[in-house]
């Protein structure tokens, strides 16, 4: 499951986590509050937005050439570019040393963190085994803007990145230049963008209104595709090896940064 619907509202599965992760650790942190008179709460968000503001400036700086042509995208947070790991270390470096002169809150300090760890790393592990490994690229058949149709699976051969998208979604939209660019600049990658549910005069019309002109553009009326790779909101991006396995999946906005970082992911499958 890479998001969870609540009636119109998509969220992604790592930001549903993170969310509950967070909310979780809160609680533990507001009972030792409540019911033994000690509160790491204020430790606890300090840990929080640091390891978040390390995380992004680790991620910004590794890709420093593309933010830095547009600086206002720095601090765009939905492209989800963020280094989990140096988030995570940084926090615990943080709750470690604000906690070195008040001894009393490291108990419950520690079992909030805990807390939203497991919740975290956990729910990633268990997602990541629910998902199907290595699901090859479905025998969809879509249409080309002339008419013609052709096979999905058609495409398998060198790394493949299909994106799923609609003209009415904003955050497709948004990313269609990042796309492009990317398609541009990696030849030895194929990307196809199926938009899910429109005519072909829809998306003409978009992309002649917008300017652009990207090869394998192809509609798949019938929302075939969403169903059979169980994506549930746009924009989504499957990302298979050239052997057609599904390698990661990205549900939401991509920005050059991220789609660069999970490019050159793909580029390294064998």
């Amino acid at each position: 499951m890479d998001a969870i619907q609540l009636g119109p509202l998509v969220i992604p599965m790592q930001v549903a986590l993170l969310v509950t992760s967070i909310l979780l650790a809160n609680a533990v942190a507001a009972w030792f509050r409540t019911s033994r008179g000690l509160d790491p709460g204020p430790i606890l968000w300090k840990m929080i937005l640091i390891g978040f503001g390390v995380a992004r400036l680790i991620f910004v700086w590794r890709h420093h050439d593309l933010y830095f042509s547009n600086p206002i995208s720095i601090i765009d947070l939905r492209d989800g570019g963020f280094y989990d790991l140096a988030g995570f270390a940084t926090a615990f470096v943080v709750g470690v040393e604000l906690t070195r002169r008040s001894t009393a809150l490291r108990r419950p300090l520690a079992a909030a963190t805990l807390i939203g760890c497991a919740i975290f790393f956990g729910g990633t592990l268990l997602n990541q085994a629910l998902m199907p490994a290595g699901a090859p690229v479905p025998p969809v058949e879509v249409r080309r803007l002339d008419g013609s149709t052709v096979s999905l699976n058609k495409f398998i051969g060198r790394p493949l990145i299909i994106n799923l998208w609609a003209t009415w979604c904003p955050p497709c939209r948004r990313e269609m230049p990042a796309l492009k660019s990317a398609q541009q600049a990696h030849p030895e990658v194929e990307f196809v963008f199926v938009n899910q549910g429109e005519s072909v005069q829809a998306v003409k019309n978009y992309l002649a209104t917008h300017g652009l002109q990207m090869p394998n553009v192809v509609i798949d009326p019938a929302k075939q595709l969403s169903a059979r790779t169980g994506s549930s909101g746009y924009p989504t991006t499957l990302f298979y090896d050239a052997k057609g396995r599904l390698y990661l999946r990205h549900m939401g906005e991509l920005s050059h940064a991220t789609l660069e970082e999970k490019i050159n992911r793909l580029l390294e499958v064998r």
